[in-house]
């Protein structure tokens, strides 16, 4: 099997409806690392019901058509994809439980040879299916490894929101648990390369990895309890390059630059690795 351009690009996703409670809401939360003190009200928050608050990057996995890179009729070599790239722009904040509908397409595939792989951009919006108000778009880029050389356009890749050249505002230090992939899976991501050691090492890596959107989810608590005071109504979109695996129990640590005009700059390293594994993040406050 090979990735078939105009078949993959034309792909029906169907329209995806999800009921989600407070518990899953909670759930998530602590999939995220959420609640590792018990003694942080601030944290408490997302994981306790009295005063429940949703968090803003919940949206990744409402009304998620699945890893739907695995289906055969895609022709992609699913052990060899890795997250390259996510995007979430909130139009609003997110209820603790609704139901929710939601359309996927893929937008975007660019052959980037066979040494590099291919890249698939799709993009989804979540809506609330009662009143029909959209939540959040979210962009998400996929590096197929196995599928350079497809056939795809040979595109220029955007230019990468970029690091200031100076010493970081602020850093925020968040730790993540040994089982935190098998938490975070509970949430509806079930791709086996984050809890089978098999499928691990096949893909090339040591042990299972966390999954992308579960540090795109410690992230963006960085920024919540960094720059919005714990407040999700104040984070309106936030995006960033994966750059590297992270294995549970790492610790993530998310250095942040303050841009002006409610913007901000961040990336995240895993201190245990000592290597960037979120690169040219951005959010946009206030």
């Amino acid at each position: 099997m090979a990735i078939i351009y105009d078949k993959l690009l034309n792909r029906d996703f169907g329209t995806l409806e999800q009921t989600y409670t407070e518990k899953d809401t909670m759930l998530y939360a602590l999939g995220i690392g959420m609640g590792q003190d018990p003694l942080d009200e601030a944290c408490l928050r997302f994981v306790y019901e009295d005063g429940l608050k949703a968090m803003p990057s919940q949206s990744v996995v409402l009304a998620y058509p699945g890893f739907w890179a695995r289906d055969p009729d895609t022709g992609i070599d699913w052990v060899q994809v890795l997250h390259a790239g996510q995007e979430v722009i909130i139009h609003k904040p997110l209820p603790v439980a609704a139901t929710v509908v939601a359309t996927t397409r893929v937008t975007d595939i660019a052959d980037k040879g066979p040494r590099v792989g291919a890249l698939v951009v799709s993009e989804r919006t979540v809506s609330d299916k009662e009143t029909g108000e959209e939540y959040c778009t979210l962009v998400t880029t996929i590096l197929c490894r196995g599928d350079g050389g497809c056939g795809a356009p040979k595109k220029t890749s955007p230019r990468p929101d970029q690091i200031p050249d100076r010493r970081a505002d602020s850093v925020c230090d968040l730790p993540t648990l040994p089982q935190q992939a098998l938490l975070y899976r509970l949430s509806g991501d079930f791709n086996p390369l984050h809890a089978s050691p098999t499928v691990a090492s096949a893909a090339g890596f040591k042990a299972p990895i966390l999954h992308g959107l579960c540090t795109f989810g410690v992230a963006t608590h960085a920024i919540l309890k960094s720059c919005c005071g714990y407040d999700p109504g104040q984070l309106r979109r936030i995006r960033l390059r994966f750059s590297a695996p992270v294995y549970p129990g790492d610790t993530i640590s998310t250095e942040i630059w303050h841009l002006g005009n409610d913007e901000i700059a961040f990336r995240c390293r895993s201190l245990q690795q000592e290597k960037v594994v979120i690169n040219n993040g951005f959010a946009r406050v206030g």
